[in-house]
């Protein structure tokens, strides 16, 4: 069996507000020397350091928004006023130029097949940066329908993608899984091969799967879905969580 990679040490490069309630975080230096190309849409193993420098590392999981000659791009939602939110968050509110981090990866994009009659993507924010890049790779020529569930409007953000491709906007700042149900089940079923994505929150992705692989039929070969945290837990319960739903759900 082959040894997993050593994390890379990255430097902090710079921060900005992309959105009231998104931090970018970018990532560079001599990491990048032997970093494979265009990973946007993969994912890092962030390992957030302790208070204490003797302190385990928390391993969090984060997208790569874009990468470039020079840097990699990880956009961190927030959670209100500073240190709110948990180790990752407040390790990207504190974050200044030339602090580093450890991060493993990269990970795989989870991005769309080029070929289906007409996609249905769903997620909130902490998905909002593999959706960016999944409709950014899409041909000109796809159709279908996004729900993209933010904080306030504010959060709004601009990014590339096909003209058939409706973006929807829905705001629901308490993440009231009914409201994104709702929506999903609202927007109208098209003819042809539908390809679904749907990453959000764990509660909220459980309904998602009921609806899309339930009641629509979709198949996996046609469906990718995923929870990305869950309500009051942290990110090593929530994974406890997801693998005993995996399981469950095989059965």
């Amino acid at each position: 069996m082959s040894r997993r990679p050593e994390p890379r040490i990255f430097d902090v490069l710079s921060t900005s507000v992309v959105t009231p309630n998104m931090l970018r975080v970018s990532i560079g230096g001599a990491a990048l020397d032997d970093f494979p190309d265009s990973q946007d849409g993969g994912y890092l193993k962030l390992r957030i350091p302790g208070p204490a420098p003797t302190d385990k590392p928390s391993v969090r999981t984060y997208t790569i928004r874009r990468q470039t000659a020079d840097a990699l791009d990880i956009d961190f939602v927030l959670h209100g006023e500073a240190g709110a939110g948990g180790p990752a968050v407040s390790w990207a509110q504190a974050a200044r130029p030339g602090d580093r981090i450890a991060a493993g990866g990269p990970g795989p994009a989870k991005l769309l097949p080029p070929d289906a009659d007409w996609y249905l993507v769903a997620g909130d924010m902490t998905a909002l940066p593999a959706i960016a890049v999944a409709l950014e790779a899409l041909p000109d020529h796809a159709v279908g329908h996004a729900i993209i569930e933010i904080q306030t409007e504010a959060d709004r953000q601009e990014f590339r993608h096909p003209a058939g491709i409706e973006i929807e906007w829905l705001v629901n700042p308490d993440q009231n899984p009914d409201v994104f149900e709702h929506a999903l089940r609202a927007v109208p079923w098209r003819d042809g091969e539908v390809y679904g994505w749907c990453a959000t929150e764990f509660d909220e992705m459980r309904r998602a799967r009921s609806y899309l692989r339930g009641e629509r039929g979709l198949s996996p070969a046609q469906l990718y879905i995923s929870s990305y945290w869950k309500q009051g837990l942290v990110e090593d319960q929530h994974r406890e969580v997801k693998q005993a739903d995996a399981v469950a759900t095989s059965a």
